[in-house]
């Protein structure tokens, strides 16, 4: 294996402190890896850290695999630096460390195995460098930014944390087009927001309220009641409330599952049906998810791969073919080459 950067006594202390506090593999080599090397990091983080990434995997086509597993490297560790060190300034050292990989990712001179391997699936996709900063952005946010005033506020936060890896999945699926990055949109901010409603509790012991507040003064709920977990009638009313919003935004994404192939289609239903099952959990508890997180059983998991995997062998319809990479033809590009197609890299 090579040095550790985090050896290096030039490294800022601040940095150094937080490569510590997360695994010893996470941390930027002195040297480039490998690229083998460097692919298989990312395979075993796709399959370590996120069970409903393996199970995604199942649907996609073997020769785009790989680069999906490096998407998703890159996503999980750039998610933990800013939620997992527990300490906003070092967080934001970390962050720009990573924030200068991507760099030299794109000027081809990237050291840590993730970017080594996220440089090809760069270079085969012609992936703008933006979309993966753009997930940067949101996670510096929250390290100084706490509390959402409005619902747009909420939607701005998603514009960052979520929709950008809608659209890096849209990339490798050879889908390029400015309407399939809006549906996408809804989609992945309704599967964020359906996160957020999920984790009020863990969210709030990191410090961070995602529900709007003006939502909390027009349904009478206090800070208090979420730290005592106090699941009062106005704060189960406002939670059905942000349930139903939610699943419109849902509905607001659906119409993109016409406009791909038929496998990144099932990939969509898959994940829209996870982000729903959420929703319906919390209902099941009459909203009272203070102290008490709603979670999808494992039975029921595997009833939504069972249902996605016989939409892959049974479902019928016209199949929109995305493009050949690199196609440089204006406007809609969804047109001719069966390329593929799956999605999600989102934290558990």
């Amino acid at each position: 294996m090579p040095q550790l950067a985090t050896q290096n006594s030039a490294l800022p202390a601040a940095a150094a402190s937080g490569w510590s506090r997360l695994p010893a593999e996470y941390a930027i080599p002195a040297t480039a890896a490998a690229l083998p090397e460097a692919q298989a990091y990312c395979a075993s983080l796709a399959r370590t850290h996120y069970e409903n990434f393996s199970v995604a995997t199942w649907f996609l086509p073997k020769r785009l695999r790989q680069h999906f597993c490096n998407v998703y490297a890159y996503c999980r560790i750039s998610d933990d630096l800013g939620d997992e060190v527990g300490d906003a300034a070092v967080s934001l050292a970390l962050l720009d460390q990573w924030q200068a990989e991507l760099d030299a990712c794109y000027a081809g001179t990237p050291k840590h195995p993730v970017f080594v391997a996220l440089a090809e699936t760069v270079r085969q996709f012609d992936i703008p460098k933006q979309e993966f900063s753009d997930l940067l952005i949101a996670f510096r946010q929250d390290q100084t930014v706490t509390r959402f005033e409005t619902f747009d506020d909420v939607r701005a936060y998603c514009r960052y944390s979520a929709n950008p890896v809608g659209h890096l999945v849209l990339y490798v699926c050879g889908y390029r087009d400015a309407e399939r990055q809006r549906l996408s949109d809804y989609t992945c901010t309704a599967l964020q927001l359906a996160n957020f409603w999920q984790d009020v509790t863990r969210d709030y012991a990191k410090g961070r309220i995602y529900l709007p507040l003006e939502d909390l003064r027009a349904f009478n709920v206090s800070e208090d009641d979420i730290l005592c977990s106090r699941n009062t009638p106005a704060f189960r009313a406002m939670m059905q409330f942000e349930v139903d919003r939610a699943r419109e935004w849902f509905r607001k994404g659906l119409p993109l599952v016409e406009k791909v192939d038929r496998e990144l289609a099932v990939d969509i239903e898959l994940f829209s049906r996870g982000g729903l099952e959420i929703l319906r959990a919390i209902e099941r508890q009459n909203y009272a998810v203070l102290g008490h997180r709603p979670v999808i059983s494992k039975a029921r998991k595997l009833v939504l791969a069972v249902r996605a995997a016989v939409g892959k062998l049974f479902a019928g319809g016209v199949e929109n073919k995305p493009p050949v990479a690199g196609d440089r033809v204006a406007g809609d590009r969804g047109a001719h080459q069966d390329t593929a197609k799956p999605s999600g890299v989102n934290k558990p």
